[in-house]
C-alpha cells in the first residue's frame, strides 16, 4: 500500500490575516468632506461684509440723561413707485406722512425712463445723516418681486456717497 502525501497537508500553512479593515476608502471620503466644507466656509465668509446686530432686549444702564434721544430707525422701502422712507415719525413724503410704506405719494419717486433715482436717494440720506451725524443704521425693505441689482445699488446709496464718505454703512435687510 502505497503512501499519498496531498499538496494540501505538504503546504506549509499561512497565516491568515486577522481580518484587518480597508481604510483607504473612508479616508478618501473623509478627505472630501473635509475640503468640501472648507470651501463652502471660504465662501460664507465672504458675505460677511455687512455689520447687522441683533436687538438688545433687558434693561440698559438707567441714568435717563440729556443723551437719551428715541432710535431714529430709518427705513428705506423699495417698491415699484419709488422710495419710501421712513423714520421713527413716519413716512417721509411730498404731503404728510403716512403711517406705512406703500401708502401715498413715495418721498423719491421713479425717474421718467422707469428707473430709480439713486442720486436723489444719496442726496437725501447725506441731508438725514447731517441731522443725525452720530446714526449709522439703515434698514432696507424690498417688494418680494424687486430686482437684486435694484436692491444692491439701494444699498449702496445709502452706505456712502459718491466721494466715499459713510453715510449709514449699518444696514439691515428686511421685506414688506
Amino acid at each position: 500500500m502505497a503512501f499519498y502525501f496531498s499538496r494540501r497537508k505538504i503546504k506549509p500553512r499561512e497565516d491568515e490575516e486577522g481580518g484587518e479593515l480597508n481604510i483607504i476608502p473612508y479616508l478618501d471620503i473623509l478627505m472630501n468632506l473635509i475640503i468640501f466644507m472648507l470651501l463652502s466656509m471660504a465662501g460664507l465668509a465672504t458675505f460677511g461684509m455687512l455689520n447687522v446686530n441683533a436687538p438688545n432686549y433687558g434693561a440698559g444702564a438707567g441714568g435717563g440723561g440729556d443723551n437719551d434721544k428715541p432710535a431714529l430707525n430709518l427705513t428705506v422701502a423699495v417698491a415699484k413707485g419709488g422710495f419710501y422712507i421712513a423714520a421713527t415719525g413716519g413716512v417721509l413724503g411730498q404731503g404728510e406722512p403716512s403711517a406705512a410704506p406703500g401708502e401715498g405719494a413715495p418721498t423719491i419717486p421713479r425717474k421718467a425712463d422707469g428707473t430709480y433715482d439713486y442720486d436723489a436717494l444719496t442726496a437725501k440720506m447725506m441731508e438725514i445723516k447731517t441731522t443725525f451725524p452720530t446714526e449709522s443704521k439703515v434698514i432696507i425693505a424690498a417688494e418680494a418681486d424687486t430686482d437684486y441689482d435694484a436692491l444692491v445699488s439701494t444699498m449702496d446709496a445709502t452706505r456712502e456717497t459718491a466721494d466715499r464718505k459713510l453715510l449709514f454703512p449699518d444696514v439691515t435687510l428686511a421685506s414688506f
